[in-house]
C-alpha cells in the first residue's frame, strides 16, 4: 500500500519539515507496512494557519453546499471501502471481515448522517424578540485514537465540517495510513483547500503542539483518561472548548428474568469484538448469585470459540499491558476460567480471549480499563447490589441491561450512571449521542448532539 511522505496541508501534499519518520507495523505479523513523516510543531503551525485562513469562506458557505461536500465524501468512502478495509487490517491487525463490516462501513453511515444534518439542522431560531444563530466554533484540532481509526476521524471531522468549522487532524501514530486515505477522499470530494488538514506524528510532539496552538478554538480528543486530563488542562489554560471521549469500564447487567444464555453469549462477543480494544465494551458482566455458576460456564465456553477469530492487539506495548492485567487478576484472587497471560501464537501481538470468575469490585481488573479481550464476571445479591456495582467505578461510558421484560430493563438502565445503555442487545445507532459520565469524558459525538459540539451561539435582540 502507498504511504504519502508528506502532510496534507492547504489542499496539497507538502513535504514535512523534519527528517523523522514513523514506521507502521502490522501487529499480526510484526512487519513494517508503511512509513509516514513524524510531524513537528512547525508542521502543526502550517496546518493551523491554513485552517484559519480557510475558515471565513467555509463558515460563510451555505449549509446546502457543506452538505453536498459531505455527501460526496460519503460516496468516495463507499467507493473505496475495500481499500479502506485492507488498510485497517494491515495497520491494526483487525480480521478483514470485521474491517469490512465495521471499520469501513460505519464511517460511510456516519458521513452520510452529517450530510443530511448539514442540510436540515436549524442553524437559526426565533426566541421571543431575539434571533438565535448557531455559528461554527472555528478551527478544530481533532486528535484521534487507533482502535477505530477511520470511524473516530469521521465522527469528528464530519460534524465539524457540517458546522462550518475547519479542521487539523492528528491521527494515532499506530494507524496513520487510513488517515492518509481519508485525506485523499476529502480532496476527491471537492472540499476546499485548507478546510481539512492532516499532520501525522507522535502525541507528545504533534499532538501537544496542536492542543496548545493559539490558532485552535476547540480540541476534540478520543483516547485515555490520563491523556484527556492533560489535554483538558492545556485547553483550559487558554479557555478553549474541549470535547473528550475517554475510557470506560462498562457493566453488562443480567437481571434474573433475562434469557441467560443469550445475554452471556452476546456479552462475550461484545468484549471480544475488535480484540477487546473498544472503550465502550461491556467488560464487567454482573450476574445474580443463583445464576452465577451457569453464567461462568457459558462465558468460558463462548470465549473458547474466539481463539482463532480475533486479531492481535495493536502493538507490543499493549500486549504487555493486557497480559500484565491478566497476571494481576490472578494475583488478586480472581479465578481464570478461559485464556490467560500466555500468547496463543508465536508471532504477532495476540492475547488469548480471557474470562475471570470470582471477581470483586475492589479488584484492579474490575476498576481499570484493560483494553484487551478480557472479561470479568461479578456476582450480585439483589438489584440494589447490582446497581451499586454497576455504578462503582470512575467511568460511565456505556453499559447493557438484560431482562425478560423491556420495561424492567429500562427502569434499571435509567438508574445507571452512564452515557448510553443497550437494552436486551439493542443495536448501534449512528444518530444517537455517544459520550460518557464522570471520567469517561466531556461532550457527545454522533447525530445532532455531536454537531452541536462544534457550534457556538449568538443572539440578536430586536
Amino acid at each position: 500500500m502507498k504511504a504519502h511522505d508528506g502532510m496534507y496541508i492547504d489542499g496539497e501534499w507538502r513535504p514535512a519539515t523534519g527528517p523523522d519518520v514513523i514506521e507502521v507495523v502490522n501487529p499480526a505479523d510484526e512487519q513494517v507496512v508503511g512509513r509516514v513523516p513524524a510531524g513537528t510543531a512547525e508542521d502543526v503551525d502550517r496546518a493551523v494557519r491554513a485552517a484559519r485562513a480557510a475558515l471565513p469562506a467555509w463558515a460563510a458557505t451555505a449549509p446546502a453546499e457543506r452538505a453536498a461536500r459531505l455527501a460526496a465524501l460519503r460516496d468516495v468512502l463507499a467507493a473505496r471501502k475495500d481499500e479502506i478495509a485492507e488498510t485497517v487490517t494491515a495497520e491494526l491487525g483487525s480480521p478483514l471481515k470485521f474491517s469490512q463490516n465495521v471499520h469501513a462501513a460505519v464511517p460511510v453511515a456516519v458521513a452520510g448522517s452529517y450530510a443530511e444534518l448539514a442540510a436540515t439542522h436549524p442553524f437559526e431560531e426565533k426566541v421571543g424578540n431575539s434571533t438565535v444563530h448557531l455559528e461554527p466554533v472555528g478551527v478544530v484540532a481533532a486528535i484521534t485514537p487507533w482502535n477505530y481509526p477511520l470511524h473516530q476521524i469521521v465522527a469528528k471531522v464530519a460534524p465539524a465540517l457540517a458546522a462550518g468549522c475547519t479542521v487539523v487532524l492528528k491521527p494515532a501514530e499506530d494507524t496513520p495510513l487510513v488517515a492518509q486515505l481519508f485525506a485523499e477522499a476529502v480532496h476527491e470530494a471537492g472540499v476546499p483547500a485548507g478546510v481539512f488538514n492532516l499532520v501525522t506524528g507522535l502525541g507528545p510532539v504533534a499532538g501537544q503542539a496542536l492542543a496548545e496552538h493559539p490558532g485552535v478554538d476547540l480540541v476534540s480528543f478520543t483516547g485515555s483518561t490520563a491523556v484527556g486530563r492533560q489535554i483538558g488542562a492545556t485547553a483550559g489554560a487558554a479557555l478553549k472548548k474541549v470535547a473528550l471521549e475517554l475510557g470506560g469500564k462498562s457493566a453488562n447487567v443480567i437481571l434474573p428474568s433475562a434469557d441467560l444464555a443469550k445475554a452471556v453469549n452476546v456479552g462475550v462477543a461484545n468484549v471480544m469484538s475488535n480484540s477487546g480494544q473498544t472503550c465502550s465494551a461491556w467488560t464487567r458482566m454482573l450476574v445474580h448469585r443463583d445464576q452465577y455458576d451457569e453464567a461462568v460456564e457459558l462465558a468460558a465456553a463462548a470465549a473458547a470459540k474466539y481463539g482463532d477469530r480475533i486479531g492481535p492487539v495493536v502493538n507490543a506495548k499493549q500486549q504487555a499491558r493486557v497480559r500484565g492485567y491478566i497476571e494481576k487478576g490472578t494475583a488478586e484472587g480472581a479465578r481464570l476460567v478461559a485464556g490467560g497471560p500466555e500468547s496463543p501464537r508465536e508471532q504477532g501481538y495476540f492475547v488469548a480471549p480471557t474470562v475471570f470468575a470470582d471477581v470483586t469490585s475492589e479488584m484492579t481488573i474490575a476498576q481499570e480499563e484493560i483494553f484487551g479481550p478480557v472479561l470479568s464476571i461479578l456476582r450480585y445479591e439483589d438489584e440494589e447490589d447490582a446497581l451499586r456495582i454497576a455504578n462503582g467505578t470512575v467511568y460511565g461510558l456505556a453499559g447493557a441491561v438484560w431482562a425478560g421484560e423491556e420495561a424492567e430493563a429500562v427502569a434499571f438502565a435509567r438508574r445507571m450512571d452512564t452515557g448510553q445503555v443497550d437494552i436486551n442487545g439493542g443495536r448501534f445507532n449512528p444518530l444517537a449521542p455517544f459520550g460518557g459520565y464522570k471520567q469517561s469524558g466531556v461532550g457527545r459525538e454522533l447525530g445532532s448532539h455531536g454537531l452541536t459540539e462544534y457550534l457556538q451561539t449568538k443572539s440578536l435582540q430586536f
